[in-house]
């Protein structure tokens, strides 16, 4: 049974930073592919940064410079720090692995950046 937790998010003043974390069983995670997404409320959910198995990453232009996507095969986990944190970064941050198995998400941990 493959199984994803986020965990992590909270309220944060805007300027501020949290540290996601998504552990992953069931899986090799070495092989998958990682990724965070986020859903607003009244938005579709978008992809927001990735990590490929051999740690290749990609960022969405909203959060270049700010967020730092990272794994640990050692682990089977996948960060997401988040710095500068701003007021449109407030959404449920999903984890997703794709793989040979497919593609799997967590269940989703809210963020929410305010004063």
């Amino acid at each position: 049974q493959v199984q994803l937790v986020e965990s992590g998010g909270g309220l944060v003043q805007p300027g501020g930073s949290l540290r996601l974390s998504c552990a992953a069983s069931g899986i090799t995670f070495s092989t998958y592919g990682m990724g965070w997404y986020r859903q607003a409320p009244g938005k579709e959910r978008e992809l927001v940064a990735d990590i490929s198995t051999g740690y290749r990453t990609f960022y969405v232009d909203g959060v270049k410079g700010r967020f730092t996507i990272s794994r640990d095969n050692a682990k089977n986990t996948v960060h997401l720090q988040m710095n500068s944190l701003k007021a449109e970064d407030t959404a449920v941050y999903y984890c997703y692995a794709a793989g040979g198995a497919g593609g799997f998400w967590g269940q989703g941990t809210q963020v929410t950046v305010s004063s």
